[in-house]
């Protein structure tokens, strides 16, 4: 009983992924700018998981050279967001003050 439940909680999921993706994608084609827009924050978000590899170091013990540059990536962008996150809230209310 256990593996059908798991079953169909996969299959779910796997919908649920789809749809949260091919939706947007098809209404994205009635207004192509939109797409523009998505693709210029995409294209932002590949630069900084970017220059987190470049910043990355490879020496880690128990993982390979590959997995640690990944790992190390994917943290120093998630730093690099956090620190984009706040200065824009910092800028959002320091705008705020002067309106």
């Amino acid at each position: 009983m256990v593996d059908i439940g798991l079953i169909v909680a996969y299959v779910l999921i796997v919908l649920c992924a789809l749809s949260a993706i091919l939706i947007p994608l098809v209404q994205s084609f009635s207004d192509p700018k939109s797409l523009v827009k998505s693709g210029i924050g995409l294209g932002a978000v590949l630069v900084v998981f970017l220059i987190g590899f470049a910043l990355a170091g490879s020496d880690s013990t128990g993982t390979t050279e590959s997995t640690s540059k990944l790992v190390g990536a994917g943290i120093i962008s998630m730093y690099i967001f956090v620190l984009i996150a706040i200065v824009g809230i910092f800028f959002t209310e320091i705008s705020k003050l002067f309106k």
